[in-house]
């Protein structure tokens, strides 16, 4: 069943829950055949390093139609300007610009046909309005064990802030 926005639960709790990391991290690596880099510099507790100390932001979105953010570590929402509870049920395509959403969608496709993609480079906003361009992104499906599609992550370390239009 694939997973949906939780709202309702504690947000570290689910921030935190090891399921989900399993499926972030396992997915990545069957797709990619390695070990996340955000996973690097992790020496305990992999949920709550990642949510809570990790210096990658990681998002990502359900299968719905229209996606919605299921998760956002401390990172992300610290760049997009959003707390667990905004972010955490809001469509991934508001973190980007009208004039940028088709742009955005050719990379899901891609990802859709390919199960990931590397090298992503685009502009995104935060909730005031900054705008700001990741770079050296990575997409990939969360697929489990069962090849069962959960949604799409990204994770992304460089991004520069741009100047005010």
């Amino acid at each position: 069943m694939p997973l949906a926005p939780a709202k309702e639960q504690n947000p570290v709790a689910n921030a935190t829950d090891r399921v989900f990391f399993r499926l972030l991290v396992d997915s990545y690596k069957r797709l990619l055949s390695r070990t996340p880099p955000f996973m690097t510099g992790c020496d305990g507790d992999g949920p709550h390093w990642l949510y809570r100390i990790c210096d990658a932001c990681v998002l990502a979105h359900n299968t719905d139609s229209d996606p919605l953010f299921i998760y956002a570590n401390k990172a992300a929402q610290n760049l997009f300007e959003y707390d667990w509870d905004e972010l955490v049920g809001m469509p991934s395509r508001l973190s980007a610009e009208a004039p940028n959403r088709a742009d955005r969608q050719r990379l899901l496709d891609a990802v859709a046909r390919d199960g990931f993609a590397t090298g992503y480079s685009g502009v995104r906003i935060s909730k005031s309005g900054r705008r700001f361009r990741l770079k050296d992104g990575v997409l990939w499906q969360l697929r489990d064990a069962d090849d069962t599609l959960h949604g799409v992550a990204a994770t992304f370390c460089n991004w520069t802030r741009l100047k005010d239009r």
